[in-house]
C-alpha cells in the first residue's frame, strides 16, 4: 500500500462537538490542510460532520461517546463535559493507538490537536508519546477567566448572588465586573471550577495553545497567557478570513436558507439589522414576545434567524398574534442563515447578537457593529469587551428583554451619533482583523511558526 498524500504531517483533530466549538476546529484543519498538513479527524457519535463537506483526503474516525439522556436535558454544562471526557477516554486511546499502530502506511501522526476542554484526550495523547495542542474556542480574556476561576471563587466573586454588588469591578481581571464573569447557572460552581482547573492543568502540559483571537484586539491577555504559561502560544484569527466557511451547519439539523441572501440584494445598503442567537443560547418565551415586537416597533429593516428549540420548551417559534401585519414587506424570518456571508452582505447595518465569541469575531471580521444581549457563558464578558472597551456595540440594559429598550437600542445604533461612531470604530477593527491575516500580519505568522512547530515534531 502506497503511503498517503502528507505522509509524515498527518495531525488529528478532536473537535468538541457544539457547533461554537466544532467550527473553529475544523477552520483550523483546513488552514493547516493548505499549508501541507494531511487532515484526520476524531469526532463523537453524538454529532458527526459529513465528510461529503470537506476534502476528499480527510479521514474520519468515529468514538462511542455515551451521556444519559437526563444529562444532557439537564443543560448542566459541568457534567456534559466532564461525562464526555470520561467515556471518550478509553475510545480515544483505541482509535489513537490503531491510527500509530500504521506508521508512515496511515500518514505519519505528527501531533494531535483538541479543543481545551477535551483534557482526557490531551492527556492520553502525551501517554502514547504524541504531541498534543489544545485550540481554544473562545477568547484569551476567557481563557484568564479559567486560569483565575478558583481565585475568583476564594475572593467571593463568585457566585454571583448580591445584586448590589454585581457592578463591582474585578480587580484581578480588568476591565470584568463580577456580572461580566463566566458562569453556567445550570452547573454547580465547585463542579465548574473542577473542571476549569482539569482543562488549564492539561493546557500547561502540552506542547502548545491555539487561541481563536488575534493580537490587535487582545494583546494583552496573549502576553499575561504567554507569560503564565510558558508554552508556546499561537493567535490565529480570524480564522474565517483565512479559509472558506465549514460546509456543515448544527450536523445536519438545521440548513441555512440561503433565499435570505437574496432578499438582502432587496434592501438598502446599511439598513437591515441581522438578528441570531447562535446554535445553543435559548430565550424564555415572554423574551421572545418582547423581542418580535421590539423589532417590529423599531420601523426598521431585519433579517431575524428563528432556529428550532432556540424558546425553552417549544421546537418552533410562532409569532406573536398581529407582527406578520406589523412586519410585513419590512422583516424576513429564517430557521438559520449563512452567516459570515450576511454580515458581509452591504444592506446588513448592524448585528443583534448573543455575544458569542464565533458570532462575535464574524462580526468584527465584516465590520458589523453589535447590539448584545448575552445569555450564559462567556456572553457576558464578550460583550463587555465589545460595548465597553474596543467600543464597536451597543449592550442592553437589564436581564431579560424588553421592547423599549430594544427599540432604544436599535435607534442609537443606527441613528445617532454615538452610532456613527461606533461604525467608525468597527470599520478600524474590521481593517485590523484584515491586516492580522495578510502575508505578514501577526496571525498569518503565528498561523506559520504553528505549522513549523507541528513539522518539528
Amino acid at each position: 500500500m502506497a503511503a498517503m498524500a502528507g505522509a509524515g504531517r498527518r495531525v488529528v483533530f478532536f473537535p468538541f462537538p457544539f457547533q461554537g466549538h466544532f467550527n473553529p476546529v475544523m477552520r483550523l484543519a483546513s488552514a493547516l490542510h493548505a499549508r501541507g498538513l494531511a487532515v484526520t479527524v476524531f469526532h463523537t457519535e453524538l454529532r458527526s460532520p459529513n465528510p461529503a463537506d470537506y476534502p476528499a483526503d480527510y479521514r474520519f474516525v468515529s468514538l462511542p461517546v455515551e451521556v444519559p439522556q437526563e444529562l444532557v436535558a439537564s443543560e448542566d454544562i459541568a457534567g456534559i463535559v466532564t461525562a464526555m471526557n470520561a467515556s471518550s477516554e478509553a475510545p480515544f486511546r483505541d482509535r489513537l493507538a490503531a491510527l500509530l499502530a500504521e506508521g508512515e502506511e496511515g500518514g505519519g501522526v505528527r501531533c494531535v490537536i483538541t479543543d481545551v476542554v477535551w483534557y482526557s484526550a490531551q492527556a492520553v495523547a502525551r501517554d502514547l508519546g504524541v504531541p498534543a495542542l489544545g485550540i481554544m474556542t473562545a477568547s484569551a480574556a476567557n481563557f484568564r477567566v479559567y486560569m483565575a476561576y478558583q481565585t475568583l471563587i476564594d475572593k467571593a466573586y463568585l457566585p454571583v448572588v448580591q445584586e448590589a454588588h454585581k457592578d463591582d469591578p474585578v480587580v484581578e481581571l480588568p476591565p470584568y465586573r463580577v456580572k461580566d464573569l463566566l458562569r453556567h447557572d445550570t452547573s454547580s460552581l465547585a463542579a465548574f471550577a473542577d473542571l476549569l482547573r482539569h482543562t488549564v492543568d492539561e493546557a500547561r502540559h502540552s506542547s502548545g495553545l491555539i487561541i481563536n483571537t488575534f493580537s490587535a484586539i487582545e494583546a494583552t491577555n496573549l502576553n499575561q497567557i504567554r507569560e503564565e504559561m510558558s508554552i508556546p502560544v499561537f493567535a490565529v484569527a480570524p480564522l474565517n478570513k483565512l479559509v472558506s466557511s465549514a460546509g456543515t451547519s448544527l450536523y445536519g439539523e438545521t440548513q441555512p436558507d440561503r433565499q435570505c441572501l437574496q432578499w438582502l440584494d432587496t434592501q438598502q445598503p446599511g439598513t437591515v439589522l441581522y438578528v441570531s442567537f447562535g446554535s445553543l443560547a435559548a430565550m424564555d418565551p415572554h423574551e421572545f414576545v418582547e423581542l418580535a415586537w421590539g423589532l417590529a416597533e423599531s420601523k426598521r429593516p431585519f433579517l431575524w434567524v428563528v432556529r428550532p428549540k432556540l424558546i425553552r420548551g417549544f421546537e418552533s417559534g410562532e409569532l406573536p398574534e398581529g407582527l406578520d401585519e406589523a412586519v410585513r414587506d419590512r422583516g424576513m424570518i429564517v430557521g438559520w442563515a449563512p452567516q459570515e456571508e450576511v454580515l458581509a452582505h452591504p444592506a446588513v447595518g448592524a448585528f443583534f447578537t448573543h455575544s458569542g465569541w464565533n458570532s462575535t469575531m464574524e462580526a468584527i471580521s465584516e465590520g458589523a457593529p453589535m447590539i448584545c444581549h448575552p445569555l450564559h457563558g462567556d456572553q457576558y464578558g464578550n460583550a463587555r469587551y465589545v460595548c465597553h472597551v474596543w467600543k464597536v456595540g451597543v449592550e442592553l440594559d437589564g436581564d431579560q428583554l424588553e421592547r423599549g429598550k430594544i427599540k432604544e437600542a436599535i435607534e442609537k445604533m443606527v441613528a445617532s451619533k454615538d452610532g456613527q461612531e461606533i461604525r467608525e470604530r468597527m470599520n478600524g477593527l474590521k481593517i485590523a482583523a484584515d491586516k492580522a491575516v495578510n502575508e505578514g500580519g501577526p496571525s498569518h505568522t503565528d498561523l506559520v511558526n504553528l505549522v513549523d512547530l507541528i513539522k518539528s515534531f
